[in-house]
């Protein structure tokens, strides 16, 4: 592999990686230059950025590119670990690396096609997850065996091709649910069957309460979670039986490895619940975050309230959330125009959520000139120590202190150069950023657009001590190497 000059090494990969955590998400193309010029720059780190993404990220976008990107590569040792990571993929997210490879890379390796053959085979050796793959994602089991022209195994070819389910299927259940009259009936083979709520409701034509109760029992947490606002229109809210088992389903999203943190979020967002749900839902956020990373620097937020800067106060909400709920340092968070605001959630507050911010930001609004260098000015002041910085402006500076000046003040003050994070929204100037590399400030840049999907991204940044130390922790995760056995079973199988 291509070895970069000693001196160049370490800028490359703190360069790639903030651009992998700052990039937000979005469509594969959109996506897919980022990963072709990480693969050409440093192909070494871009091996081991893709399983330690695999664990650390949030963007699904980028683990369907990974594994692309892994599987054409010219390295053995690349295919082989996106055969291996391909395994850990949802169907339709494997049939996405597959058209991905296809159509915009242009070549579809023969390691890749092992990987997906293997792929369906082990789920044809597990009737129970064949059947719940095919019941989920149809179309993409369907499109991987026919685009590869791999034969499918008996099940698979009843189930996916000859539509004819066999009898012990969830497939011919949801047959014999379509036919149904009885609500009672209907509730026994969504339970039975294990139907879930997406193919079960277009297969009913009256939703009642007992049919809610055996829909919500066959759903995992993040269904219950994804499906909020389309229950809460069925009514599914104003029946006490019904909403007791969606809080039983919440509360055991907490634990569940596979809910994603923004998607509850974007549950809130959409079904507007109650407010105990709401808590409930706030707390399983704050919860799934904190079993990812740890912030253990001291930190501060500065907030942009000048005029037009709306998104920025309701954007630092957000994120003064997601920092609450992982730090174990000292946080700080203003707001400024041209003057600095010191913004503090209730004192009774451990870990403030959401809400406690929202409350801490209720009367804090856009006006005024900018002046990013005043809160810096005011923690030289009271001696405030922290070691990073996230700044959430469009970096239209126009009043002293300009934040440059105050920076090279507060290291000779305290003695300490905190490192900055800047979420840029709404038109920014690049003028601001140069300025502060310039100054020597080391600086990452994250354009917000809108996508609260990312945020997350941002943490693993600020939870460790340097960036420079999380791109050592990235070289140190092992590259996963695919069994010896797999291709001899795979043909075994087949």
């Amino acid at each position: 592999m291509t070895q970069l000059p000693p001196g160049q090494e370490q800028d490359v990969r703190v360069q790639i990686l903030n651009s992998f955590l700052s990039t937000p998400h979005g469509k594969l193309q959109d996506l897919a230059s980022l990963h072709r010029d990480a693969l050409e720059r440093d192909p070494l780190f871009y091996g081991h950025l893709a399983p330690w993404y695999f664990e650390h990220g949030e963007v699904r976008d980028h683990k369907i590119l990974f594994v692309a990107h892994l599987a054409t590569s010219a390295f053995p040792e690349f295919r082989g670990a996106a055969w291996v990571l391909l395994q850990r993929l949802a169907p339709y997210e494997v049939a996405r690396v597959l058209d991905h490879t296809k159509q915009v890379i242009g070549k579809t390796p023969r390691s890749l096609r092992s990987a997906i053959q293997h792929y369906l085979r082990t789920r044809e050796a597990n009737p129970r997850q064949l059947d719940g793959a095919v019941l989920r994602a149809r179309s993409a089991m369907k499109h991987l065996y026919a685009s590869l022209r791999i034969k499918p195994g008996p099940r698979a070819q009843a189930l996916l091709f000859d539509e004819q389910p066999p009898a012990d299927s969830p497939q011919a259940v949801l047959k014999r649910l379509a036919k149904s009259e009885s609500a009672e009936e209907q509730a026994r083979l969504i339970i039975e069957g294990g139907i879930p709520y997406i193919t079960a409701i277009g297969a009913v034509r009256t939703i009642t309460p007992g049919l809610l109760v055996a829909l919500i029992n066959a759903m995992s947490p993040q269904e219950v979670i994804n499906t909020l606002a389309a229950l809460k229109r069925r009514g599914a809210f104003d029946h006490p039986e019904v909403k007791a088992l969606i809080d039983q389903k919440l509360a055991a999203a907490s634990s569940d490895q596979r809910v994603s943190t923004m998607k509850v979020k974007k549950a809130i967002a959409a079904a507007q619940p109650d407010e105990a749900t709401t808590r409930s839902l706030l707390r399983i956020a704050d919860e799934r975050v904190a079993s990812k990373v740890v912030i253990k620097r001291p930190t501060a937020l500065f907030v942009d309230k000048s005029g037009s800067m709306t998104e920025a106060i309701n954007l630092a909400k957000q994120l003064a959330a997601l920092i609450s709920a992982v730090i174990e340092a000292p946080f700080y968070v203003y707001a400024f125009d041209t003057a600095a605001f010191t913004i503090q959630p209730p004192a009774s507050t451990r870990r403030p959520t959401l809400s406690d911010w929202e409350q801490a930001f209720k009367f804090v609004q856009a006006q005024g000139g900018t002046s990013i260098g005043a809160p810096l000015g005011k923690m030289t002041r009271e001696h405030v120590y922290v070691e990073q910085i996230i700044i959430v402006t469009d970096g239209g500076e126009n009043t002293p202190p300009l934040f440059h000046a105050a920076w090279q003040e507060y290291r000779h003050e305290l003695g300490i150069g905190p490192s900055v994070i800047l979420v840029m929204v709404g038109q920014h100037s690049p003028q601001f950023q140069r300025r502060l590399t310039a100054s020597g400030i080391e600086v990452t840049s994250y354009q917000f657009t809108g996508d609260y999907y990312s945020l997350p991204n941002l943490l693993p940044l600020l939870a460790q001590p340097t960036r420079a130390e999380l791109v050592e922790q990235i070289m140190a995760y092992p590259l996963p190497q695919r069994p010896p056995s797999s291709s001899t079973q795979v043909a075994t199988q087949a």
